[in-house]
Order: C-alpha cells, then structure tokens, then sequence
C-alpha cells in the first residue's frame, strides 16, 4: 500500500483538508467498519449528477432517452475501472489481510468503488463544486470522446451497423414470454449474433421494442472493446 497519497491527490486536482476523508475512501469493507461504502453511495450519486449536467449542456437537442444512453456509457464500471487504473488507485487501497492476500487491490470492482467514494470524499471536504471539478477533470478525455452522431443512435440500430460494418450476421431477437393484464405487459427478449460465440442477451420493457433495445445495448456492451 502507498502511504503517501500526495500524486493521487495531483491527479485528481484536490489536497484534502481532512486526510481521514481520504483514508477512509480508500478503505475497503474488509479492514474494518469505517469503511468506503456510505462514500461509494454519495460519489454514485453525485457523479451521475455532475456528468447528466454536463450531458445537457453538451447536447441541446438531445431527447431525454439519448442522454440517458450517453450517461450510461460514461459512468458504467469499465469506465470508473479505467479511471482508477489512471489513478493507481489499487496501490493506496486499504484492505483486510484476506482480501489483500487474494490480490483485492486490483480487483476490478474493489478499484471502482473506491473511485466512486474517493468522490464523495471530495464533495465533503470541499464541497460540491470542487467536486464537481474533480469529475470532470477525470471524464474530461472520455467526455470529448464521444461520437454525438454515434453513441446518440438507439441501440439496435448501432449493433446493427457495428455488426454490418464487420461483415458479421444481423442479430436475431426473439420474444420469450410475455406476462401481465393487458394494460401492463411485460415483454422479455433475447439477442443473439448467429456464428458469433457469445453469450445471447436479454432484456425486458413495457413493449418488445423496448426489450429488444435493452437486449441490443446489453449486446453491444460484449461486443464492444472495453
């Protein structure tokens, strides 16, 4: 473990007042009850704050369903993984003799979480818009990235032309129950991409056009290079 939290704290623009926010950010479950979690609560929330914002005054016109989509992408756990990989987080983890034995400071979702509470650590020790400045110093690459034409378009449509662009088959969707009164349906269905070895898709939505789509962006989430 790293002791000295000084190049952290230079990358994520931010000198902690109180170190023991920081401290305990970095702490895992498995050394003890002042821990990470409540943070990880607060950073989630908050960081799905900060980037809808952004979002909105990025794209003007776009309806609410494709900031959605566009948020989703920033803030799913490959995206915080890559962050903390950016931050070393794993080398300033704190954790129980048994977790740190099983190589948990580089455990995928331990790194994640802690990224999501170093954030909330921030916004309580100083405040919302310094915190609100950590996040997107950390999205900024991932922010100027994305394709408005592309990652705007639903998700069958971008499966479909990820799919068609590489010469592969067209996926097949398939309705695999349908339950609820008439008023309330439920629909469940299936993706899959024939002569292509991955793990068919679900999804479910009050209509089939709805659980085809939550199929297609599940699809695309394996397909996809992280």
């Amino acid at each position: 473990m790293n002791t000295s939290t000084g190049p952290l704290e230079a990358l994520l623009g931010h000198c902690f007042a109180d170190q023991g926010l920081l401290q305990q950010a970095l702490t895992h479950r498995s050394a003890g009850s002042r821990n990470n979690e409540r943070l990880e609560y607060l950073g989630d929330a908050i960081l799905g704050g900060v980037i809808a914002g952004e979002l909105y005054q990025r794209y003007p016109q776009a309806r609410e369903g494709e900031l959605s989509r566009l948020r989703s992408r920033l803030v799913r756990r490959e995206s915080l993984i890559d962050i903390a990989r950016d931050l070393d987080v794993g080398s300033y983890l704190i954790l129980g003799a048994g977790e740190r034995r099983s190589g948990g400071n580089q455990r995928d979702s331990i790194m994640s979480d802690a990224v999501e509470a170093v954030l909330g650590a921030i916004y309580l020790d100083a405040g919302f818009d310094v915190c609100k400045a950590s996040i997107l110093r950390l999205f900024e690459h991932k922010l100027n990235s994305l394709s408005e034409v592309e990652f705007l378009k639903d998700p069958k449509t971008r499966l479909q032309e990820y799919l068609q662009s590489r010469a592969m088959a067209l996926p097949e969707y398939t309705v695999t129950d349908e339950s609820g009164a008439a008023h309330a349906r439920l629909f469940r269905v299936t993706c899959g991409v024939p002569g292509v070895e991955v793990t068919r898709t679900s999804g479910q939505g009050s209509s089939r056009r709805d659980a085809e789509q939550q199929a297609a962006e599940r699809m695309l989430a394996q397909l996809e290079p992280a």
